[in-house]
């Protein structure tokens, strides 16, 4: 049986000014977000919600030793409903915080204890890759396993998912990148995965579609022209979070994260690194199935051929975010067994919706040649 579906309500909503008047922001409210988005956006407004920063408990992408800490600090707020102001790191917290037991997160994360959503959630994203304001999915960096696990459960959707183009017009260009990339993985994995369906499938190519028709726009002008396109990524993004809510991720992410991990890369730019080498093994393994409509869609978009296709994809993200191998982040030789070996025994949510079948040598043939 083939399922698709989009549970939280999506709104376009143009100022944080708007926002905060129409979903009538106040007292029984927790905006969880960055000091630098608050002095930004939210100052300069006489607001009686709580505000909680996540940059405070540390920096990078979530941990269980940031969670616990915003946790206590929580305890002490009487509330009915997250809001989730920023990136990744903010909006997979706030989603964990929905729930009423989440410790210890490691059991939580291999579903031992049983999920209660209390809260209600609204979240907007403030950079145009995650996708995460539209799925059910939280990824946490496990630290006691030693990589980011990913929780899929229906509790973890938000109500609200909103699109604010205010807060995502001055993103710093690796912010951009990052993220942007991120979501272009993220609408290619979703299209190539088994799970994908005609409905996923339409939000995956116009993701595609919209993402490298900017890139190539943004080639041309300039990456200060990069603020001209930024609506459309961020639509783009939420199309992609659609997609791969969906269809899911598959071995670009599993790949991605013992590197992230244990390197501490942004998540975009360690699914850069895995993306196109992914691909053309991918291609290696089955020339004829879906990638061939893949290679074709984005070659017309590239103005390349099929043949050149991944080197001109390559070439138009390095304008973005210059690709490095895995030794430039400091990964020794002997460190690609125990990446192997994590993929294989912990990333199987993922692995399961490759476009070919990839076995542990396989995973270890891809990051050998990444090195």
């Amino acid at each position: 049986m083939q399922e698709f579906s989009l549970i939280p309500k999506i709104c376009m909503i143009e100022t944080c000014r708007d926002f905060l008047e129409q979903f009538q922001v106040g007292q029984k409210d927790v905006i969880i977000t960055t000091k630098f988005l608050y002095e930004t956006y939210f100052k300069d407004f006489e607001l009686e919600s709580q505000f909680m920063f996540q940059d405070q408990y540390g920096v990078g992408e979530p941990t269980e030793e940031m969670i616990a800490s915003m946790y206590e600090s929580m305890k002490e707020m009487n509330y009915s409903r997250i809001i989730a102001v920023g990136g990744g790191s903010v909006i997979d917290i706030s989603k964990i915080f929905v729930l009423k037991n989440i410790f210890p997160l490691v059991d939580l994360f291999d579903k031992k204890i049983p999920a209660t959503k209390e809260k209600e959630l609204i979240i907007v994203p403030t950079t145009c890759g995650t996708g995460s304001e539209v799925t059910n999915i939280s990824i946490v960096n496990l630290t006691s396993v030693g990589s980011k696990k990913g929780l899929a459960i229906p509790e973890l959707f938000p109500e609200y998912a909103v699109l604010i183009p205010e807060f995502v017009e001055k993103l710093p260009l690796s912010v951009f990148a990052t993220s942007s990339i991120d979501a272009l993985v993220h609408a290619v994995e979703s299209f190539l995965s088994p799970k994908a369906t005609a409905y996923s499938e339409l939000f995956s190519r116009e993701a595609i579609q919209k993402i490298l028709t900017a890139y190539r726009n943004i080639k041309e002008e300039g990456l200060e022209s990069r603020g001209k396109y930024i609506k459309d990524i961020l639509i783009a993004s939420n199309m992609a979070g659609i997609a791969f809510g969906n269809a899911g991720c598959a071995a670009v992410h599993a790949m991605s994260y013992p590197l992230g991990g244990k390197y501490h890369v942004p998540h975009g730019e360690s699914n850069y690194v895995m993306f196109t080498e992914v691909l053309k093994y991918y291609y290696r393994k089955n020339s004829k199935g879906k990638i061939v409509i893949l290679n074709e869609m984005i070659a017309k978009l590239l103005s390349c051929s099929t043949e050149n296709v991944y080197a001109a994809l390559e070439e138009l993200l390095n304008t973005l975010l210059p690709k490095k191998r895995l030794s430039d982040y400091g990964v020794q030789k002997q460190e690609l067994e125990e990446f192997t070996n994590i993929v294989m025994t912990q990333q199987q949510r993922l692995m399961a919706n490759n476009y070919v079948f990839l076995d542990k040598k396989d995973i270890y043939s891809i990051y050998r040649s990444l090195y």
